[in-house]
């Protein structure tokens, strides 16, 4: 089973539903599908999209909101981007930090959200830019390799 989840969407609500935030109904809709019996012991590719979309608001949309109708990623406590300081400037050791600890934050809730307590399933993640040929090339041949080797 191959899942799609846009990354860059943390601070969004869904177009039909403004009290639904679009990262949340992913992580629902996921867990879902993990817990459907037609694909519990299925194995899952599950791609992390738009990371360049993701780098870019990091920098100045707040990943962690506490409180407030927009609270989001409230157990996230890893470092922060602060407008105006290095940790926000792409490029900078403190933003690769920010970057790669929301990223990580990510890929532990949707594992989180995948497995169940007797689940034997495996779960592929790749953080993806669906623009970049070069790297959906790579992907797509590691999703064959994946698929091979499990049927």
């Amino acid at each position: 089973v191959i899942f799609v989840a846009a990354i860059s969407e943390y601070d969004q609500v869904l177009y039909e539903d403004q009290g639904m935030n679009r990262q949340q109904e992913a992580l629902d809709l996921f867990k879902e599908m993990c817990d459907s019996t037609w694909f519990r012991n299925k194995s899952m590719i599950l791609f992390l999209n738009k990371r360049d979309v993701f780098r870019k608001k990091l920098t100045f949309v707040p990943f962690r909101v506490e409180s407030g109708p927009d609270a989001r990623n409230v157990d996230y406590r890893g470092p922060v981007a602060i407008p105006g300081t290095p940790s926000a400037t792409d490029g900078t050791a403190e933003f690769e930090a920010v970057y790669n600890a929301t990223t990580q934050y990510l890929i532990d809730l949707y594992k989180s959200h995948g497995k169940g307590p007797n689940s034997k399933r495996e779960i592929y993640i790749k953080v993806t830019c669906a623009t970049d040929s070069d790297q959906v090339k790579v992907v797509m041949e590691s999703c064959k390799d994946i698929i091979l080797k499990n049927n």
